[in-house]
């Protein structure tokens, strides 16, 4: 197997690393409190405090008591300290997760004899990449992000900092992204942020809360939206960077992405943050953590608030007026304008062109002949004044409960719900428009009796304006129980549901358009008469027309909708087999049920005298899956020697019937192996799959219009055909990992890790990819028909066929379309993409502190694209709209007694744009200091001042075809955003 043996040596030798941590969080000095207590109740404290995974089996911890641990101390020193004299130890520490096993057992008959009078709630610690509680070092790299972790990163949500990831592509399902109209998926329709690890689809990382399942946003219904949630109720976030179909089922392509929210918590936690860049963008966050612990049981509630201010376009030079050729770009401002320009078809460009720039006199309006200039154009950005991010509010809550009954029973029940609600300001409205000698205010230079005007509305209305709202819902209700031997019993039922609405107001009505020019005779239907309310006026700059008639074209208005919900039954058993020499066999099983449903609407009022409304019917289906998983420690402590002290085998497999598309079955083979004790070599490989989307089976077809560019630079109104197609199969991958973590005493770690995943089948709009260049991309020729409406009866008959369809553009004529551009979904294409994870950490004593040098870093090796079968493979590392070469993050971190201080330096790498010019580097620096008294009253305090884009460094310049002088994916315009955050525990 190809894909496996060429990395065997790669992974064998990725001992040359280079930087940065893994989340070794053992290897931090912190302060610890833990009362002396039980066992049961005090490893899980302390495991909360460290912001590690600790896992041992209940009936192992039952009649222990550890003592009190207090001071600050390096992690492994002080759970060594409060493992002493108990019994316990720890069996394995893969620097994130740490295994305890008891010494001084007894036998067990005599073991199980025992009157069993303890409870615990340590067992359902998650484990991210592994359905195993006490497997041993895993075999596949997990990232591990816990509270402190986290809050050190000095941002205001957990999604701010997944986006940051080095491993994590930011050119999709972001809000920036999608205000500056980058967004290639086109599904992000509420402004929701989804994690998209390798670059390979956001829908190709599967996000979980708590290990299990949201439901869909955006109008596919396929985004994992994580800016829903609660960032003060997050413990921990694991991010495993590898497939993982064979554990999870659909869409672990990439890797997993599992947010751990708090099991429990006794006391108060109040956060307020505030921060702003210069010229807009201010954010403000509150939120309140209460909760309280009782025996056996503990109940908590958290609510959180969010405000931010829009961004505009506006605010920065590179993105206000759509003309980059001050900074070496291009010109991407439009024909449509105001004042507008005379326009003519021009059969050699294939498009429009200005025969005459409308230039007003004095008056403000064009009156006599000699106020248009032939051969000239008046020009204005297609975007002009639109927002880059938009206006925020955002209100999440959860609520968690538990409760033990008697020894071996445990009930929980959470629910977690989440309201966005937004504003933006975007393209305003523009359009072709026929102008007859029947209207008072026509004039020609020509004498002629009408003509095509190329006209922008944003002087008379300005920018169009997009507000809506996502709601999203989850409730688990799950109960654990200890069977006999150590096994345990899992079940859990969950439901989740996501909505969205979008309404797009301001926005010309085309057919009112065309009454108030006198093209069409008076409506009666309507309020508005021509005659009596003045006509409208499109040879001026802006402000020729009355009120009364701006207000009757602006009347436009479109809506959308989606609804998606989610509902799962789920069932795992598991526990030991029996003995190797290694070790315990352990063993999981289980089934999960799902039922998936989407239903999506739309209300268009944009070209017709009432509103055409289009619904699509409720789209769902059934999951059924069947899965296991197995580790088998061949050696272990009992038979290990030299060069091999360790050596573990995992297995997992999975098997999913859709009641749509049919089954899939995926397979996963780990292997973890120990030369040392400080060194852990692990490699893996499988198969993961990603189910098509309700959408994109069963979407009816629609259309849209768009000016896309050809070779010579001019633009051609092009016809888009969208619509889902039910004989889609499911993608396929085969993914294949190696790598190494060592952890020498002195506390350095180190993590190198080579990924290699081949992605086939994927399920794809070829065009999507490289929409505004589909004209001139050779590989996107079989999706792209040039036509010649105006010169040609069967084209223009052909262009009017797809009238009917659901969003089908009316402000232009059939005759000015030039192109049909095929964007529905296909099976298609292939994707390999390899590379390089590397992290290091160490901590050593500086300045009567603890100082610590960290990195991580992530090199693409290869990203080879291949959009269809018959295309040529294209190399796109650092290609705009694919991940760079290198992302890398790496500084420093000091703290001595209440003092806390870091500085980090960010780098994303040089790349090209789709005409093949270069783009800068970008690096920034960020900064943290805070302050956490530990007397005088102020205890539990927690002040913090941060800032990113210490430097205040502009992102390296693009000629965007957007008209934006930057891309959204590997830097952002916002400049050095200030922030402070109190926290106050108690």
């Amino acid at each position: 197997m190809r894909i496996v043996s060429r990395k065997l040596l790669l992974g064998c030798g990725t001992a040359l690393a280079a930087l940065v941590v893994s989340g070794a969080a053992c290897a931090q000095q912190r302060a610890f409190d833990v009362p002396a207590q039980d066992a049961v109740r005090a490893i899980p404290e302390f495991a909360r405090q460290a912001g590690i995974q600790i896992i041992a089996p209940s009936a192992q911890l039952r009649g222990v008591r550890t003592p009190r641990l207090q001071g600050d101390l390096d992690t492994r020193q002080a759970l060594r300290r409060l493992l002493q004299g108990t019994g316990l130890e720890i069996a394995t520490d893969t620097g994130t997760v740490i295994t305890l096993r008891r010494v001084d057992l007894p036998s067990s008959s005599a073991q199980a004899s025992e009157p069993e009078t303890v409870s615990t709630d340590l067992d359902d610690i998650v484990v991210t990449g592994t359905l195993l509680r006490s497997s041993g070092a895993l075999a596949s790299p997990v990232i591990v992000l816990d509270r402190e972790a986290l809050d050190a990163r000095g941002r205001a949500t957990v999604a701010d900092i997944l986006v940051d990831l080095p491993q994590n592509y930011a050119g999709t399902s972001t809000p920036l992204v999608q205000g500056a109209g980058t967004d290639r998926t086109g599904s992000n329709s509420v402004f929701s942020t989804a994690v998209n690890l390798r670059g390979l689809g956001a829908t190709s990382t599967l996000t979980l809360i708590n290990g299990r399942r949201l439901a869909g946003s955006g109008f596919r219904g396929e985004l994992a939206d994580i800016s829903a949630l609660p960032s003060g109720a997050v413990e921990r976030v694991d991010v495993l960077l590898d497939g993982a179909s064979a554990i999870y089922g659909t869409d672990a392509v990439a890797g997993v992405v599992n947010v751990i929210l708090r099991r429990t918590f006794d006391g108060q936690e109040s956060r307020v943050r505030a921060s702003a860049a210069r010229g807009g963008a201010e954010d403000l966050l509150v939120s309140h953590l209460a909760g309280r612990t009782w025996s056996g049981g503990g109940a908590y509630l958290s609510l959180e608030y969010q405000t931010l201010n829009a961004f505009s376009s506006l605010d920065r030079d590179y993105s206000a007026s759509g003309d980059l050729r001050p900074y070496g770009g291009s010109d991407y401002r439009f024909i449509y304008s105001s004042p507008g320009n005379i326009l003519a078809f021009n059969a050699a460009a294939g498009g429009y062109v200005s025969q005459y720039a409308i230039r007003p006199g004095p008056s403000g309006v064009a009156q006599t002949p000699g106020d248009f200039v032939a051969g000239d154009a008046n020009r204005l950005a297609l975007n002009v004044g639109s927002d880059l991010s938009p206006e925020t509010d955002r209100y999440s809550a959860y609520a968690r409960l538990s409760q033990a009954l008697g020894d071996r029973l445990e009930l929980s029940a959470d629910l977690r719900y989440s309201r966005r609600d937004y504003t933006l300001l975007n393209t305003p409205g523009v359009g072709i428009f026929s102008v007859t000698s029947a209207n008072p205010h026509f004039v020609s230079p020509t004498g002629a009796a009408s003509h095509l005007i190329g006209y922008s509305f944003y002087n008379d209305l300005g920018s169009g304006v997009s507000e809506g709202r996502s709601e999203s819902l989850g409730a688990t209700l799950a109960a654990r129980y200890d069977l006999a031997g150590d096994w345990e019993l899992n079940a859990y039922a969950a439901y989740a549901e996501e909505s969205g609405e979008l309404v797009g107001r301001n926005r010309p009505n085309s057919r009112f358009v065309a009454e108030a020019l006198g093209n069409i005779p008076d409506d009666p239907a309507t309020p508005f008469s021509a005659a009596r309310d003045g006509y409208l006026n499109l040879f001026g700059s802006g402000d020729a027309n009355s009120p009364a008639v701006l207000e009757f074209i602006r009347a436009g208005y479109s809506t959308g909708s989606d609804h998606g919900r989610a509902s799962s039954l789920n069932l795992l058993a598991e526990g030991p087999l029996w003995t190797l020499p290694g070790g315990e066999v352990r063993l999981a099983v289980g089934a999960q049920w799902r039922d998936e449903w989407l239903e999506t609407g739309s209300t268009s009022f944009l070209s017709a005298a009432t509103p055409l409304v289009f619904t699509t019917p409720e789209q769902g289906r059934q999951i059924a899956a069947l899965f296991a998983e197995a580790s088998l420690p061949l050696v272990g402590d009992a038979n290990g020697r030299p060069g091999l002290r360790k050596l573990e085998l995992s297995l997992a497999g999975r098997i999913e019937h859709y009641d749509d598309f049919g089954e899939t079955t995926n397979p996963r083979i780990g292997l973890a192996w120990s030369p040392v004790d400080d060194l852990s070599v692990r490699m893996a490989w499988g198969t993961s799959f990603r189910a098509p989307s309700l959408p994109q089976l069963y979407n009816a077809p629609g259309a849209s219009g768009l000016f896309l560019a050809r070779a010579g630079g001019s633009q051609l109104l092009s016809l888009l055909l969208i619509g889902g197609n039910p004989d889609l199969e499911p993608e396929t991958a085969e993914t294949f990992s190696t790598g190494f973590t060592w952890q020498p005493e002195n506390g350095f770690s180190l993590d190198v890790n080579y990924f290699d995943t081949r992605f086939q089948d994927r399920i794809a709009q070829p065009v999507a990819a490289n929409t505004t260049n589909a004209l001139i991309d050779p590989s996107l020729a079989a999706f792209v028909t040039l036509i010649s409406p105006g010169t040609n009866p069967a084209d223009l008959a052909r262009v009017q066929s797809y009238s009917t369809l659901p969003g089908f553009p009316t402000l232009y004529p059939a005759a000015t379309y030039g192109a049909i551009v095929d964007m529905r979904w296909v099976n298609t294409g292939e994707v390999q993409v390899s590379g390089l994870d590397l992290a290091a950490r160490y901590p050593i004593a500086f300045g009567g502190g603890r100082l610590t040098l960290e990195g991580t870093a992530s090199w693409v090796l290869t990203y080879d694209n291949q959009t269809t079968p018959t295309a040529v493979v294209e190399d796109v590392v650092g290609l705009s709209g694919y991940p760079g070469r290198l992302r890398a993050r790496g500084g420093a971190t000091w703290a001595r007694g209440a003092i806390g201080a870091g500085l980090h330096w960010s780098h994303a790498a040089a790349g090209r744009d789709r005409l093949g010019l270069g783009v800068g580097a970008w690096n920034t620096l960020d900064g943290r200091v805070s302050w956490s008294p530990r007397k005088g009253g102020l205890e539990g305090l927690t002040f913090a001042l941060s800032a990113q884009n210490l430097l205040d460094e502009d992102p390296p310049f693009q000629n965007g075809a957007a008209g934006y002088g930057f891309d959204p994916a590997q830097g952002n315009p916002f400049g050095r955003v200030i922030a402070v955050q109190l926290i106050q525990r108690w």
